[in-house]
């Protein structure tokens, strides 16, 4: 089916040797034979996606992406035994099969995991699935369901009581993403000295309740079923995944929801169909959450502004590499105005919040 994801030929400077990856994967995954081929899903700002086509079955190889990399990001193992673990509790992570620490294979760590065949929705709606807005709101309202299901996993049943610290999560993010922020800071970045500012004094506590934080849960990282694509079978981009408070995760999925009514320059940011005739606004996706959740929300305008902010910041370390000249990728140059929009977006926000 045309509407499932496709890879493309692999970018200038990112290419994997089949003639060390083959005989590595052939020594670890029992009975493969023949020889991949292999591609690269065009996606992804940061680790590097592959698809490796055996006669017989198809992988994913998720490595880093070339030159500086933050510390503690780009964990390869770590983003592996998540996938292996949580899958009791959630069964939409695709299976993870081998995890190669040797960086002489492909010149870095990297991991391997079946390939979920399925849609991925981009930043438009495509017209052959068929969806008027009551579906759409379905879709939508599904798609929160299984959000508001991560966060009830029972993590320690999943053996992953360890994979991070829930207390003083929000304090901690604030802090950190202002510290990572000011490590990749270029002469043309904004300084966000004012919504840090307003973060810090409007920090509240922790929710009580700490669960699995995603940190990347957006429709481009779900899968939908291609026979039905109501359906969701698989969510992905596991790398960030932490132990925290769940309304700090709604608030980085916020920084990413552009709904119809948001400006021409906000729509450009735009990578998922969050506009499209029935889903839901920032508002109600909050309230829809909260409803399904049992959790109470009275002060979303924190959450969404740090989700903004760490955007920002995200956003801000891979603009450091380009701008650097760490990576060649070009898509990488307009990061800094996007950067921008999110300190106004940020500004807007807190001007009209009564926290």
């Amino acid at each position: 089916m045309a509407l499932t994801d496709q890879s493309t030929r692999i970018r200038s400077g990112e290419e994997l040797d089949a003639s060390l990856i083959d005989p590595y994967l052939k020594a670890h995954i029992p009975g493969l034979s023949g020889e991949p081929v292999i591609s690269q899903f065009p996606g992804g700002a940061s680790n590097l996606t592959y698809l490796l086509e055996y006669p017989e079955q198809e992988f994913v190889l998720r490595r880093p992406p070339f030159g500086h990399k933050a510390k503690s990001a780009h964990d390869m193992g770590r983003e592996f035994r998540i996938l292996n673990q949580l899958k009791d509790g959630f069964p939409y992570c695709p299976k993870a099969y081998v995890h190669c620490t040797d960086e002489s294979v492909i010149g870095a760590e990297f991991y391997v995991m079946e390939r979920v065949n399925g849609i991925i929705l981009r930043s438009e709606l495509p017209p052959e699935l068929g969806l008027d807005s009551a579906k759409t709101e379905a879709l939508c309202k599904s798609f929160i369901d299984k959000f508001v299901e991560l966060h009830r996993v029972d993590y320690k049943a999943c053996g992953l009581a360890d994979l991070g610290k829930p207390e003083g999560y929000v304090a901690r993010q604030i802090k950190g993403w202002s510290e990572r922020y000011e490590k990749a800071l270029t002469p043309d970045a904004p300084q966000w000295e004012a919504v840090k500012a307003w973060l810090n004094d409007k920090m509240p506590a922790d929710h009580p309740t700490s669960s699995i934080v995603h940190n990347d849960y957006r429709f481009d990282n779900v899968i939908l079923d291609p026979n039905n694509p109501m359906e969701i079978i698989g969510v992905l981009d596991w790398e960030l995944t932490t132990l925290g408070d769940p309304l700090m995760d709604l608030g980085n999925t916020l920084a990413y929801w552009i709904e119809a009514g948001d400006p021409a320059p906000v729509q450009l940011m735009r990578r998922q169909p969050s506009h499209a005739p029935g889903m839901l606004t920032r508002r109600e996706f909050v309230d829809y959450y909260a409803e399904r959740s049992g959790i109470q929300i009275d002060n979303f305008d924190f959450y969404y502004t740090y989700g903004l902010f760490r955007l920002a910041g995200i956003v801000q370390q891979i603009y450091y590499r380009f701008f650097h000249g760490q990576t060649q990728d070009k898509r990488f140059a307009q990061f800094i105005h996007m950067n921008k929009l999110l300190e106004q977006m940020s500004l807007q926000v807190i001007s009209k919040s009564s926290l």
